[in-house]
């Protein structure tokens, strides 16, 4: 059984506020290096509301290691289909705010002068392994920064609701499904 009771950390005047312009600079340094260099496109990928070209690279990456154990490797390419269909489904359906946030995220993880310093991989999300993005997700969860760590459960919480929310999921969690009426 997992711990999931948070530690309270004593977060002073001074520290909030660090974290707060480190959150700022960072997001904002993403955002102009992104529309600068033309990555940070809205146009989503064909075929999709949201997700753009850009953001399959790292999804493609860690969606297998978040679903390891709960999805057979033999059907792992069409539960990662199906996540990313859902995970779009789910982004279309945000408040603006959310998805602009959301987005951010995305352009943090999707460019090299970000991705590399914040989450350790320095090389494309198509190169990195599993052991990589097991150690990215582990570095964000037990960060001393609020912003990697509210990260972290972001992206956890986006690629679980969008797996789990399709009934080919249901069986290894042994829930049956909705009851017939």
């Amino acid at each position: 059984m997992h711990n999931t009771t948070f530690e309270v950390a004593s977060l002073s005047r001074r520290r909030l506020l660090k974290v707060g312009l480190l959150g700022s600079a960072l997001l904002g340094t993403a955002g102009l290096t992104a529309t600068l260099s033309g990555c940070s496109a809205d146009t989503p990928k064909v075929g999709l509301k949201v997700i753009r070209e850009s953001d399959l690279p790292f999804l493609q990456a860690l969606i297998p290691v978040m679903l390891a154990g709960a999805v057979p490797p033999a059907q792992m390419p069409q539960a990662i289909s199906a996540t990313l269909e859902n995970l779009d489904y789910s982004l279309s359906h945000l408040s603006p705010e959310l998805l602009k946030l959301t987005v951010q995220l995305f352009d943090v993880l999707a460019l090299p002068i970000t991705r590399g310093p914040l989450t350790g991989v320095w090389g494309s999300w198509q190169n990195a392994s599993a052991a990589d993005v097991q150690a990215f997700l582990k570095r964000w969860q037990n960060s001393s920064i609020g912003l990697l760590k509210m990260g972290h459960a972001s992206l956890l919480q986006l690629v679980m609701m969008s797996w789990y929310s399709r009934a080919e999921s249901w069986a290894h969690c042994g829930y049956p499904g909705p009851p017939t009426v």
